[in-house]
């Protein structure tokens, strides 16, 4: 190997480098840099949780709140057969491949992963259905007004394909407790699926991060403890 080819692979590398520590820097920043600052939880209201993997977050909302209930956009007959709706629902949004084809980290392969780095505009929301939760490690309790409930179902609907007011289309998923639809939106390094939970709750008022990429960007605004 010459030396000119090593001194451009070198070249190559150290800025490939640079950019992935640039990245990781720009979404520090972005996660300290907070949107709705004035925004305050209010004492009584609709309970809400912010899901996390420690990779992946969501947003769980109660199956019904007052005059709204999911089973009247979501159809029980995509569950699985015996299978029903639990008490709380995950929503989160995502690259189509990386979702359907790595459940576990164990299953992702340089294709599936360079789609997620340069980019897809085939997207899906994954939708898993809970019984009661507590707060915790991996789900982190927030009270949001009654308003704000009905804009976050709002913007959630709007992800979906739909037909006669509900969501169709839908793709297997998992287990027994979740499914896959298809959905809007280009993804890319620059909107993950972080990145839609923060931008979905700060839409409503709720204080986050500008830009929040990773998990712990999301997860920072809301601690344990607080």
């Amino acid at each position: 190997m010459t030396g000119k080819l090593l001194s451009g692979i070198r070249f190559v590398i150290g800025w490939l480098f640079l950019i992935i520590g640039l990245y990781f820097f720009a979404a520090l920043i972005g996660s300290l840099i907070s949107v709705n600052a004035d925004w305050r939880e209010p004492e009584s209201g609709v309970q809400i949780f912010v899901e996390t993997n420690g990779v992946h977050t969501a947003i769980i909302l109660p199956r019904r709140h007052k005059d709204h209930d999911w089973a009247d956009f979501l159809p029980e007959g995509d569950l699985p057969k015996g299978q029903s709706f639990g008490e709380n629902i995950s929503f989160s949004w995502g690259e189509r491949n990386f979702f359907l084809e790595t459940e576990n980290w164990s299953d992702l392969r340089p294709n599936i992963a360079a789609k997620a780095v340069f980019g897809s505009n085939e997207t899906l929301m994954h939708i898993y259905h809970y019984g009661a939760i507590g707060q915790g490690p991996y789900h982190r309790s927030l009270i949001i007004t009654p308003d704000q409930h009905d804009q976050l179902v709002a913007i959630i609907k709007a992800k979906f394909e739909q037909s006669g007011g509900k969501a169709v289309n839908a793709l297997k998923g998992y287990g027994s407790r979740d499914i896959f639809y298809p959905s809007s939106g280009y993804y890319s390094p620059l909107r993950t699926c972080n990145v839609w939970t923060g931008e979905t709750l700060a839409a409503i008022g709720v204080q986050t991060g500008i830009w929040t990429p990773m998990a712990g960007g999301v997860m920072r605004w809301f601690p344990l403890e607080r």
